[in-house]
Protein backbone atom coordinates (compact mmCIF):
# COMPACT_ATOMS: atom_id res chain seq x y z
CA UNK A 1 0.00 0.00 0.00
CA UNK A 2 1.30 3.44 -1.32
CA UNK A 3 1.00 6.46 1.11
CA UNK A 4 0.72 9.48 -0.59
CA UNK A 5 2.90 12.26 -0.11
CA UNK A 6 2.10 15.62 0.57
CA UNK A 7 3.54 18.15 -1.11
CA UNK A 8 5.76 20.89 0.66
CA UNK A 9 5.09 24.20 0.44
CA UNK A 10 7.71 26.72 -1.07
CA UNK A 11 9.20 29.85 1.64
CA UNK A 12 7.06 32.27 -0.95
CA UNK A 13 4.19 29.82 -0.55
CA UNK A 14 4.33 29.96 3.13
CA UNK A 15 5.25 33.92 3.43
CA UNK A 16 1.77 34.17 1.09
CA UNK A 17 -0.63 32.37 3.31
CA UNK A 18 0.53 33.94 6.39
CA UNK A 19 0.07 37.49 4.45
CA UNK A 20 -3.35 36.77 3.79
CA UNK A 21 -4.26 34.81 6.95
CA UNK A 22 -2.84 37.57 9.23
CA UNK A 23 -3.78 40.68 7.20
CA UNK A 24 -6.56 40.48 4.55
CA UNK A 25 -8.34 37.79 6.62
CA UNK A 26 -11.10 39.42 8.29
CA UNK A 27 -11.49 39.28 12.31
CA UNK A 28 -14.88 38.00 13.55
CA UNK A 29 -16.94 39.88 15.76
CA UNK A 30 -17.18 36.52 17.70
CA UNK A 31 -13.59 35.57 17.86
CA UNK A 32 -13.08 39.17 19.76
CA UNK A 33 -16.07 38.22 22.20
CA UNK A 34 -14.15 35.43 22.90
CA UNK A 35 -10.64 36.71 23.57
CA UNK A 36 -12.46 39.27 26.03
CA UNK A 37 -14.86 36.87 27.91
CA UNK A 38 -11.47 33.82 28.28
CA UNK A 39 -9.51 37.15 29.44
CA UNK A 40 -11.30 37.64 32.03
CA UNK A 41 -12.11 34.52 33.57
CA UNK A 42 -8.14 33.62 33.57
CA UNK A 43 -7.67 37.16 34.86
CA UNK A 44 -10.65 36.02 37.73
CA UNK A 45 -9.07 32.67 38.42
CA UNK A 46 -6.06 34.65 39.54
CA UNK A 47 -3.50 34.38 36.15
CA UNK A 48 -1.60 37.20 35.55
CA UNK A 49 -2.44 39.13 32.45
CA UNK A 50 0.69 37.98 30.80
CA UNK A 51 0.25 34.37 31.52
CA UNK A 52 -3.35 35.03 30.37
CA UNK A 53 -2.46 36.45 27.30
CA UNK A 54 -0.06 33.71 26.52
CA UNK A 55 -2.57 30.74 26.75
CA UNK A 56 -4.79 32.87 24.62
CA UNK A 57 -2.46 33.18 21.68
CA UNK A 58 -2.14 29.86 21.19
CA UNK A 59 -5.86 29.27 21.48
CA UNK A 60 -7.46 31.63 18.96
CA UNK A 61 -7.92 30.36 15.56
CA UNK A 62 -7.73 33.56 13.97
CA UNK A 63 -4.26 33.98 12.70
CA UNK A 64 -4.48 37.66 12.73
CA UNK A 65 -5.55 38.25 16.01
CA UNK A 66 -3.31 35.09 18.02
CA UNK A 67 -0.38 37.99 15.90
CA UNK A 68 -2.02 41.09 17.58
CA UNK A 69 -2.39 38.92 21.12
CA UNK A 70 1.08 38.29 20.84
CA UNK A 71 2.24 41.83 20.00
CA UNK A 72 -0.21 42.83 23.25
CA UNK A 73 2.11 40.39 25.36
CA UNK A 74 5.72 41.81 24.32
CA UNK A 75 4.44 45.36 25.13
CA UNK A 76 2.88 44.50 28.11
CA UNK A 77 6.15 42.42 29.29
CA UNK A 78 7.94 45.56 28.03
CA UNK A 79 6.19 47.71 30.07
CA UNK A 80 3.81 49.15 28.79
CA UNK A 81 -0.32 49.30 30.26
CA UNK A 82 -2.60 46.97 28.44
CA UNK A 83 -4.82 49.94 27.25
CA UNK A 84 -1.47 51.75 25.77
CA UNK A 85 -0.88 49.28 23.77
CA UNK A 86 -4.16 48.25 22.34
CA UNK A 87 -4.65 51.93 21.12
CA UNK A 88 -1.70 50.69 18.97
CA UNK A 89 -4.86 48.19 17.10
CA UNK A 90 -7.74 50.56 16.57
CA UNK A 91 -9.31 48.54 14.16
CA UNK A 92 -9.42 45.66 16.06
CA UNK A 93 -10.23 47.29 19.47
CA UNK A 94 -12.18 50.09 19.09
CA UNK A 95 -11.75 53.73 21.70
CA UNK A 96 -14.55 52.41 23.67
CA UNK A 97 -12.84 49.14 24.54
CA UNK A 98 -9.59 50.91 25.28
CA UNK A 99 -11.29 53.32 27.27
CA UNK A 100 -13.14 51.28 29.75
CA UNK A 101 -10.24 49.03 30.41
CA UNK A 102 -7.93 52.15 30.73
CA UNK A 103 -10.60 53.11 33.60
CA UNK A 104 -10.17 49.76 34.69
CA UNK A 105 -6.52 49.88 35.24
CA UNK A 106 -6.66 53.44 37.00
CA UNK A 107 -9.16 52.00 39.25
CA UNK A 108 -7.79 48.71 40.22
CA UNK A 109 -10.88 46.90 38.54
CA UNK A 110 -10.21 45.85 35.25
CA UNK A 111 -12.08 42.16 36.06
CA UNK A 112 -14.76 44.31 35.95
CA UNK A 113 -14.35 46.55 33.02
CA UNK A 114 -13.86 43.66 31.06
CA UNK A 115 -17.17 42.16 32.38
CA UNK A 116 -18.82 45.22 31.30
CA UNK A 117 -16.90 45.13 27.78
CA UNK A 118 -18.10 41.16 27.21
CA UNK A 119 -21.70 42.87 28.19
CA UNK A 120 -21.49 44.94 25.77
CA UNK A 121 -20.32 43.43 23.07
CA UNK A 122 -22.68 40.42 23.43
CA UNK A 123 -25.76 42.98 23.36
CA UNK A 124 -24.34 44.28 20.41
CA UNK A 125 -23.94 40.94 18.38
CA UNK A 126 -27.63 40.25 19.64
CA UNK A 127 -28.78 43.79 18.16
CA UNK A 128 -26.47 43.27 14.85
CA UNK A 129 -28.35 40.01 14.06
CA UNK A 130 -31.32 40.54 14.83
CA UNK A 131 -30.54 43.51 12.02
CA UNK A 132 -28.79 40.93 9.65
CA UNK A 133 -31.54 38.00 10.46
CA UNK A 134 -34.12 40.93 9.04
CA UNK A 135 -32.76 42.00 6.24
CA UNK A 136 -32.50 38.41 4.53
CA UNK A 137 -35.93 37.71 3.93
CA UNK A 138 -36.58 40.92 1.75
CA UNK A 139 -33.18 41.04 -0.12
CA UNK A 140 -33.79 37.19 -1.24
CA UNK A 141 -37.27 37.83 -2.19
CA UNK A 142 -36.07 40.90 -4.53
CA UNK A 143 -32.64 39.31 -6.23
CA UNK A 144 -35.38 36.31 -7.29
CA UNK A 145 -38.08 39.06 -8.76
CA UNK A 146 -35.25 40.79 -10.01
CA UNK A 147 -33.51 37.50 -11.58
CA UNK A 148 -37.07 36.15 -12.92
CA UNK A 149 -38.15 39.40 -14.32
CA UNK A 150 -34.68 39.51 -16.35
CA UNK A 151 -35.13 36.48 -17.65
CA UNK A 152 -38.77 36.80 -18.69
CA UNK A 153 -37.76 40.04 -20.94
CA UNK A 154 -34.39 38.45 -21.98
CA UNK A 155 -35.42 34.85 -23.02
CA UNK A 156 -39.09 34.05 -22.84
CA UNK A 157 -40.81 37.72 -23.90
CA UNK A 158 -38.95 37.84 -27.36
CA UNK A 159 -40.20 34.98 -28.47
CA UNK A 160 -44.07 36.00 -27.37
CA UNK A 161 -43.39 39.35 -28.71
CA UNK A 162 -42.32 37.93 -32.76
CA UNK A 163 -46.38 36.76 -32.90
CA UNK A 164 -47.29 40.13 -31.49
CA UNK A 165 -45.42 41.92 -34.18
CA UNK A 166 -47.15 40.41 -36.73
CA UNK A 167 -50.92 41.40 -36.03
CA UNK A 168 -52.39 43.60 -38.34
CA UNK A 169 -54.46 45.29 -36.05
CA UNK A 170 -53.13 48.04 -33.62
CA UNK A 171 -51.58 46.67 -30.69
CA UNK A 172 -53.14 48.25 -26.87
CA UNK A 173 -50.66 50.54 -25.17
CA UNK A 174 -49.07 48.01 -22.56
CA UNK A 175 -48.37 45.75 -25.52
CA UNK A 176 -46.17 48.24 -27.08
CA UNK A 177 -44.65 49.37 -24.36
CA UNK A 178 -43.94 45.69 -23.09
CA UNK A 179 -42.21 45.25 -26.82
CA UNK A 180 -40.16 48.20 -26.67
CA UNK A 181 -38.84 47.04 -23.16
CA UNK A 182 -38.61 43.70 -24.45
CA UNK A 183 -36.50 44.83 -27.88
CA UNK A 184 -34.55 47.39 -25.72
CA UNK A 185 -33.33 44.65 -23.17
CA UNK A 186 -32.82 41.68 -25.92
CA UNK A 187 -29.74 43.91 -27.15
CA UNK A 188 -26.75 42.81 -25.27
CA UNK A 189 -25.17 46.67 -25.62
CA UNK A 190 -28.49 48.20 -24.03
CA UNK A 191 -27.61 45.54 -21.06
CA UNK A 192 -23.73 46.49 -20.74
CA UNK A 193 -24.23 49.80 -20.53
CA UNK A 194 -27.51 49.38 -17.75
CA UNK A 195 -24.83 47.49 -15.76
CA UNK A 196 -22.04 49.84 -16.59
CA UNK A 197 -24.69 52.98 -15.73
CA UNK A 198 -26.05 51.17 -12.44
CA UNK A 199 -22.40 50.23 -11.14
CA UNK A 200 -20.83 53.93 -11.82
CA UNK A 201 -24.12 55.29 -9.67
CA UNK A 202 -23.99 52.68 -6.82
CA UNK A 203 -19.61 53.56 -7.03
CA UNK A 204 -20.52 56.98 -6.94
CA UNK A 205 -23.41 57.08 -4.35
CA UNK A 206 -21.33 55.16 -1.80
CA UNK A 207 -18.05 57.60 -2.66
CA UNK A 208 -20.29 60.70 -2.09
CA UNK A 209 -21.35 59.29 1.20
CA UNK A 210 -17.69 58.55 2.44
CA UNK A 211 -16.23 61.65 0.97
CA UNK A 212 -18.94 64.68 1.15
CA UNK A 213 -19.83 65.33 4.55
CA UNK A 214 -23.03 67.39 3.19
CA UNK A 215 -23.93 64.77 0.94
CA UNK A 216 -23.86 62.07 4.00
CA UNK A 217 -25.78 64.55 6.23
CA UNK A 218 -28.49 65.28 3.66
CA UNK A 219 -28.62 61.33 2.88
CA UNK A 220 -28.70 59.89 6.85
CA UNK A 221 -31.78 63.05 7.54
CA UNK A 222 -33.70 61.51 4.58
CA UNK A 223 -33.66 58.09 6.51
CA UNK A 224 -34.63 59.16 9.44
CA UNK A 225 -38.12 60.67 7.60
CA UNK A 226 -38.79 57.43 5.87
CA UNK A 227 -42.03 55.91 6.62
CA UNK A 228 -40.82 52.49 7.88
CA UNK A 229 -37.15 52.48 7.78
CA UNK A 230 -37.04 55.77 9.86
CA UNK A 231 -38.60 54.73 13.15
CA UNK A 232 -36.33 51.52 13.13
CA UNK A 233 -33.00 53.85 12.27
CA UNK A 234 -34.02 55.75 15.32
CA UNK A 235 -34.56 52.71 17.46
CA UNK A 236 -31.09 51.16 16.64
CA UNK A 237 -29.56 54.66 17.57
CA UNK A 238 -31.16 54.81 21.04
CA UNK A 239 -30.59 50.83 21.30
CA UNK A 240 -26.57 51.75 20.65
CA UNK A 241 -26.81 55.48 22.61
CA UNK A 242 -27.89 54.01 25.58
CA UNK A 243 -25.95 50.87 26.04
CA UNK A 244 -22.44 52.56 24.89
CA UNK A 245 -23.33 55.21 27.54
CA UNK A 246 -24.54 52.95 30.54
CA UNK A 247 -21.49 50.45 30.02
CA UNK A 248 -19.00 53.52 30.12
CA UNK A 249 -20.50 55.20 32.95
CA UNK A 250 -20.08 52.27 34.56
CA UNK A 251 -16.46 51.73 33.89
CA UNK A 252 -16.18 55.30 35.52
CA UNK A 253 -15.88 57.21 32.54
CA UNK A 254 -16.34 60.52 32.75
CA UNK A 255 -19.78 62.21 31.44
CA UNK A 256 -17.64 63.82 28.90
CA UNK A 257 -15.68 61.61 27.47
CA UNK A 258 -18.59 58.90 27.76
CA UNK A 259 -20.92 61.02 25.36
CA UNK A 260 -17.90 61.85 22.79
CA UNK A 261 -17.15 58.02 22.22
CA UNK A 262 -20.69 56.87 22.57
CA UNK A 263 -21.08 59.68 19.08
CA UNK A 264 -19.08 57.30 17.42
CA UNK A 265 -21.12 54.52 18.24
CA UNK A 266 -24.53 55.60 16.70
CA UNK A 267 -24.78 54.61 12.97
CA UNK A 268 -26.63 58.05 11.66
CA UNK A 269 -24.49 60.76 10.83
CA UNK A 270 -27.24 63.14 12.46
CA UNK A 271 -26.80 61.35 16.09
CA UNK A 272 -23.17 61.27 15.67
CA UNK A 273 -23.17 65.34 15.18
CA UNK A 274 -25.37 65.92 17.57
CA UNK A 275 -24.01 63.54 20.59
CA UNK A 276 -20.22 65.37 19.67
CA UNK A 277 -21.74 68.72 19.91
CA UNK A 278 -23.34 67.32 23.16
CA UNK A 279 -20.42 66.29 25.06
CA UNK A 280 -19.00 70.01 24.35
CA UNK A 281 -22.04 71.43 26.00
CA UNK A 282 -21.98 69.10 29.13
CA UNK A 283 -18.22 70.77 29.55
CA UNK A 284 -20.08 73.99 30.22
CA UNK A 285 -22.14 72.39 33.16
CA UNK A 286 -25.28 72.01 31.21
CA UNK A 287 -27.46 68.89 32.39
CA UNK A 288 -26.88 66.07 29.25
CA UNK A 289 -30.96 65.48 29.79
CA UNK A 290 -31.76 69.08 28.73
CA UNK A 291 -29.40 69.21 26.00
CA UNK A 292 -30.60 65.99 24.46
CA UNK A 293 -34.74 67.98 25.33
CA UNK A 294 -33.68 70.22 22.53
CA UNK A 295 -33.76 67.27 20.02
CA UNK A 296 -37.10 65.50 20.49
CA UNK A 297 -37.19 64.14 16.83
CA UNK A 298 -33.84 62.33 17.71
CA UNK A 299 -34.08 61.61 21.55
CA UNK A 300 -38.02 61.12 22.57
CA UNK A 301 -39.74 62.49 25.93
CA UNK A 302 -38.97 59.23 28.08
CA UNK A 303 -35.22 59.00 26.98
CA UNK A 304 -34.76 62.81 28.36
CA UNK A 305 -36.82 62.38 31.40
CA UNK A 306 -35.60 58.99 32.31
CA UNK A 307 -32.07 60.47 32.08
CA UNK A 308 -33.38 63.39 34.05
CA UNK A 309 -34.30 61.67 37.04
CA UNK A 310 -30.76 59.57 36.67
CA UNK A 311 -29.03 63.08 36.86
CA UNK A 312 -31.13 63.92 40.14
CA UNK A 313 -30.93 60.52 41.85
CA UNK A 314 -27.32 59.79 40.83
CA UNK A 315 -28.49 56.38 39.04
CA UNK A 316 -28.15 57.50 35.44
CA UNK A 317 -26.07 54.54 34.30
CA UNK A 318 -28.88 52.16 36.02
CA UNK A 319 -31.42 54.01 34.08
CA UNK A 320 -29.18 54.28 30.38
CA UNK A 321 -29.19 50.22 31.63
CA UNK A 322 -32.85 49.89 31.34
CA UNK A 323 -33.35 51.92 28.39
CA UNK A 324 -30.81 49.92 26.57
CA UNK A 325 -32.78 47.11 27.29
CA UNK A 326 -36.09 48.28 26.20
CA UNK A 327 -34.73 49.49 23.04
CA UNK A 328 -32.79 46.73 21.98
CA UNK A 329 -36.17 44.42 23.08
CA UNK A 330 -38.18 46.99 20.65
CA UNK A 331 -35.44 46.77 17.71
CA UNK A 332 -35.34 42.43 18.18
CA UNK A 333 -39.04 42.86 18.05
CA UNK A 334 -39.15 45.07 14.82
CA UNK A 335 -36.79 42.78 13.11
CA UNK A 336 -38.97 40.09 13.26
CA UNK A 337 -42.30 41.16 12.13
CA UNK A 338 -40.55 42.91 9.71
CA UNK A 339 -41.16 40.95 7.23
CA UNK A 340 -44.57 41.14 7.98
CA UNK A 341 -44.20 44.70 7.26
CA UNK A 342 -42.66 44.29 4.22
CA UNK A 343 -44.44 41.63 2.53
CA UNK A 344 -48.17 43.81 1.62
CA UNK A 345 -45.61 46.36 0.25
CA UNK A 346 -43.33 43.72 -1.87
CA UNK A 347 -46.57 41.62 -2.82
CA UNK A 348 -48.47 45.18 -4.38
CA UNK A 349 -45.42 45.51 -6.15
CA UNK A 350 -45.56 42.43 -7.95
CA UNK A 351 -49.10 42.29 -8.06
CA UNK A 352 -49.00 45.61 -9.92
CA UNK A 353 -45.72 43.78 -12.43
CA UNK A 354 -47.40 40.61 -13.15
CA UNK A 355 -51.28 42.41 -13.42
CA UNK A 356 -49.43 44.71 -16.31
CA UNK A 357 -47.55 41.86 -18.08
CA UNK A 358 -50.83 40.16 -18.12
CA UNK A 359 -52.94 42.87 -19.94
CA UNK A 360 -49.70 43.35 -22.13
CA UNK A 361 -49.54 39.70 -23.06
CA UNK A 362 -53.90 38.67 -23.17
CA UNK A 363 -55.23 41.11 -24.51
CA UNK A 364 -54.13 40.91 -27.74
CA UNK A 365 -54.61 37.42 -27.85
CA UNK A 366 -58.53 38.65 -26.76
CA UNK A 367 -58.61 41.04 -29.72
CA UNK A 368 -57.40 38.41 -31.99
CA UNK A 369 -59.75 35.19 -31.12
CA UNK A 370 -62.68 38.28 -31.35
CA UNK A 371 -61.27 38.84 -35.31
CA UNK A 372 -61.90 34.93 -35.56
Amino acid sequence: MSVKKTKKLSSFEIKLNNFVSTYLTKIPFIQKIFFIDHLRTMIKAGLSIVEALDVLEKEIENKRLAQIIGEIKKGIEAGQQFSDVLKKHPKVFPPIYVKMIHSGEISGRLEESLDQIVTQMKKTQALSSSIRGAMIYPAVILAALGGIGIMMVVIVFPKLMTIFEEFDAELPVATRILIKITNFMSNPINITLILFLLITFFVSFFTALKKIPKFKNTIHNLNLHLPIIGPIIKQINLARFSLTLSSLLKSAIPIVDAVDITADTCGNKIYQDFLHSASERVKSGTPLSEILSSQNFLFPPMVTEMIMVGERTGEIEHLLSELSNFYSDEVDKTMKNFTVVIEPLIIIILGIAVGGIAMAVIMPMYSLTQNF
